[in-house]
């Protein structure tokens, strides 16, 4: 199975230039309005769970009926998973045993679709919880690592996680860094920089509240084998060895905090560096 469009792009893209590598033509030209409103309707965690296994390059085993009409299509979020089906999102692996099917994610192309409705979902989500992030935000600002981290944490086991194979393992850790940035939005009048140029090296992210005084400097990793205290040493070397603070400093801030937070998963792990 394939998609002629991607094929007839890519092949005039490497007649110009034989270098070319094949792109994702398809998410330019469709609405990808199923793939939307089945993340939308994924409210139980179940489901969420499936979603998490699928973009993880997992297979699922539903029930698929390709006779339904348009009305029926999403009375259940069952009648999605068919949808889905039907319309190329997912692909059947292996031999169907009457209606049951495993489904996966066909190609990376697709994943990559899954993928962007997932951080799109979690952005219209951030204002449905503005009291609580808020209060993310005020316990960062107040050292408050032990809510931070609980607050956090919360929030993650709502979410959907992209937990992707190990071939784009990097993406996992920007999961995670995506979250903090549409976290630290609820903040209006905070500045927010994501990878900003500091001492010698780049800040992941960098929060400055309006409070003009204070700049908070957050290294996030992905604890690939789930030793969080590790991973957080390790951000912690990495703010230390970069000396992120320096610009800071000569920009007149007196109050840095330097917050290293390590994921993995549904969990979580907040440390605050000591200064000096």
């Amino acid at each position: 199975m394939y998609c002629p469009w991607d094929v007839l792009n890519h092949c005039d893209r490497i007649r110009s230039n034989p270098d070319a590598q094949p792109e994702n033509y398809w998410i330019n030209t469709s609405s990808n309005d199923a793939v939307k409103r089945f993340i939308q309707e994924s409210a139980n965690a179940a489901t969420k769970r499936e979603i998490e296994n699928l973009v993880a390059g997992g297979v699922i085993t539903k029930e698929i009926h390709q006779e339904l009409t348009y009305p029926e299509i999403y009375e259940t979020i069952d009648n999605i998973w068919s949808l889905l089906f039907t319309t190329g999102y997912l692909t059947q692996r292996g031999k169907a045993e009457g209606r049951q099917m495993k489904l996966a994610i066909p190609n990376r192309e697709i994943r990559d679709i899954f993928e962007t409705q997932i951080m799109e979902f979690f952005k219209e989500n951030v204002k449905k919880d503005g009291e609580m992030l808020t209060r993310f935000c005020d316990a960062l600002q107040n050292e408050d690592t032990e809510n931070v981290e609980k607050i956090f944490t919360k929030y993650l086991r709502k979410t959907i996680s992209i937990r992707d194979t190990a071939v784009r393992t990097d993406m996992k850790e920007n999961f995670y860094h995506g979250i903090l940035l549409g976290i630290l939005g609820v903040k209006s009048r905070w500045g927010i920089s994501s990878n900003r140029e500091m001492g010698e090296g780049y800040a992941d992210i960098l929060a400055e509240p309006d409070t003009g005084d204070m700049g908070i400097i957050i290294e996030v990793k992905y604890a690939h084998d789930g030793d969080l205290d590790g991973a957080c040493k390790k951000a912690l070397k990495q703010i230390e060895y970069t000396r992120y603070e320096d610009d800071l400093e000569d920009d007149g801030v007196e109050n840095i905090l330097k917050y290293r937070i390590a994921c993995y998963k549904k969990r979580c792990k907040v440390m605050l560096a000591e200064n000096g």
